[in-house]
């Protein structure tokens, strides 16, 4: 899948790969999923971490448990 970012430099920020899994849920969950699942081992893993609209992480938070 390809995902568009202009404002990202996705090679540099692929060496961090705990920041990159961060960004890249961030990316899926904001932006869609373009057909693509999100692990949720991944999703657990982060979930602490990722910045998004605090009603859509409820939404999430309830589908989590």
């Amino acid at each position: 899948m390809a995902m568009y970012n202009w404002s990202i430099d996705t090679t540099t920020l692929k060496k961090n790969p705990e920041k990159y899994h961060v960004w890249r849920l961030e990316q899926l969950i904001n932006f869609g999923l373009n057909g693509e699942k999100i692990e949720m081992a991944q999703l657990r893993k982060y979930w602490s971490q990722l910045h998004l609209d605090p009603k859509r992480k409820h939404v999430l938070e309830l589908w989590l448990r």
